[in-house]
């Protein structure tokens, strides 16, 4: 006996231990009343009435521990001619298992301990005279109930248990098997917490968040950032979806990082979702033209496939949105007519129309004017003078006169360009000629330096006329110095005829 009273005692120890531990808002108080039948040996044994009070406490989501103090009574006709009666007072502590739970009903198995104080009132005929007609007695219980919730208060608990006594004097007969008895009784519960207690502290009751289905102990049920009650109550979010709108940005992030609108996939309604701008293209989800070009974002994306990053996509000096809206321009080539002028160029600089390579219509390209120096605006300089050109023989020497050079020195002179042009116009006009360009001074100075000079002058020439287009393989050169004078040096007029560029023909 002394062993199972430190075992009931240790288990109150618990119960009571936890009953404190946990917050108040979770005790509740029951009463209620009943029946009872007696477990011994008389011959019949009619329902008694039973009285309980209890304090129950969660434990966990399936386990409950429960304290309760019962009133019962006993009695039945013995085996002899007479009855008997027991008052019975006891005192338990029980653990309520619930496996399955929902909203509204709560059905549960127990077991427990607990010791009682018994009564007789009256002897059992059969009862022998050192029978004790009082004292106590250890207890063991088991059964099984229900609990029925009426509101976020009040619910009635139905349970029905068998009690197994550690004595044989509740019925005051012996036969050596320990008394015991049933019971069945009907309780109404009342919860002591606030039914808004918020658990988890997150703005929202626990008993709304079980009914819109989030987690009372997890403040932030769908871990998107935000707090339930700030999804519910401020944002109005939905709490078990961490991407609301779906637009591929989490609540929390849209809320307190990008600050968009957690119910708009696009904020800023430019045609791309929040999540594209910010994880996809790194526009601006507050800012429907991040560029700031006239085009949104979602224009410069899916319609014109233009860079929502670069105002200019092709570089060519006009906006993606002056090129889209004004000028109808390609705002993916900066010269969209083709005719060699940007179409910055063209609407900034030169005035031309960017859609029509022939601006002024006269037969020749917008940008074959401004290179050659004509107005591409006016039509009438649009034809252009036949070219002078040099009539050419294979093996024969040309001299090309007025060509001349610094004195001393193989630096071009601007008088030589009418002449240079000449030249030019016949390469170009007979792309199959090759020639040698052939340099001569006269017979002031040392030989082997105008022998130099006059090699340097030749290339001085070719290289002004590879400036200009002509392929340099058409070109091969060659100095003879104060060789092969065309006339004698007697006089400064004939020096000067000898300081000569002649063109051969050799293809």
């Amino acid at each position: 006996m002394k062993k199972f009273y430190l075992i009931f005692l240790g288990l109150l120890i618990l119960s009571s231990a936890d009953i404190y531990s946990q917050n108040f808002n979770n005790i509740r108080l029951g009463i209620g009343g009943g029946a009872s039948i007696g477990i011994n040996e008389s011959k019949t044994r009619p329902m008694d009435f039973s009285a309980r009070a209890m304090l129950r406490v969660p434990l966990s989501s399936m386990f409950s521990g429960d304290v309760g103090l019962e009133y019962l009574t006993n009695h039945g006709e013995t085996w002899a001619p007479g009855n008997y009666k027991t008052q019975i007072i006891p005192l338990d502590a029980r653990l309520l298992f619930t496996p399955l739970t929902s909203d509204n009903w709560m059905p549960y198995i127990f077991a427990g301990l607990g010791f009682f104080n018994f009564n007789v009132l009256e002897k059992s005929p059969l009862a022998g005279p050192g029978t004790p007609m009082n004292g106590w007695g250890g207890l063991g219980i088991a059964g099984i109930g229900i609990e029925a919730r009426l509101s976020s208060n009040f619910s009635l608990d139905l349970h029905f248990s068998g009690s197994r006594a550690s004595n044989d004097n509740l019925n005051t007969e012996q036969d050596n098997i320990n008394d015991g008895y049933w019971s069945g009784i009907l309780s109404v519960i009342y919860s002591f917490g606030n039914p808004n207690v918020d658990t988890d502290g997150d703005g929202l009751s626990d008993a709304y968040e079980k009914e819109i289905g989030t987690d009372p102990n997890n403040p932030d049920t769908d871990g998107d950032g935000l707090t339930d009650g700030e999804e519910v109550n401020k944002y109005h979010t939905n709490p078990l979806n961490p991407d609301t709108d779906g637009d591929g940005l989490k609540d929390g992030d849209e809320v307190h990082k990008y600050h968009t609108d957690p119910l708009k996939p696009d904020t800023d309604g430019d045609g791309l979702t929040d999540g594209q701008e910010v994880l996809t293209y790194h526009t601006d989800p507050l800012n429907p033209d991040t560029d700031g070009d006239g085009l949104t974002d979602g224009q410069e994306v899916l319609t014109y496939h233009t860079d929502p990053l670069k105002p200019d996509t092709d570089g060519d000096g006009l906006t993606d949105g002056e090129e889209v809206n004004k000028y109808h321009t390609d705002p993916l080539k900066p010269d969209t007519d083709g005719d060699g002028l940007t179409d910055g160029d063209e609407v900034h600089k030169y005035k031309t129309d960017p859609l029509n390579p022939d601006t002024d219509g006269g037969s020749v390209n917008d940008g074959i004017e401004v290179h050659r120096g004509t107005d591409p605006l006016n039509p009438k300089d649009d034809i252009t003078p036949k070219k002078e050109t040099f009539k050419t023989e294979i093996g024969k020497s040309l001299v090309l006169e007025g060509i001349v050079f610094e004195t001393g020195k193989y630096t071009i002179l601007p008088a030589s360009e009418p002449i240079l042009n000449k030249a030019l116009n016949t390469l170009e006009e007979n792309p199959d000629i090759i020639v040698e360009i052939q340099g001569y001074t006269d017979n002031a100075g040392n030989r082997v330096k105008n022998q130099k000079l006059s090699l340097n002058r030749a290339n001085a020439v070719r290289d002004w006329l590879v400036s200009h287009g002509i392929d340099a393989k058409r070109l091969t050169t060659k100095g003879f110095g104060q060789e092969k004078p065309l006339v004698p040096n007697t006089s400064p007029e004939n020096m000067q005829k000898n300081r000569r560029i002649e063109f051969v023909r050799i293809k």
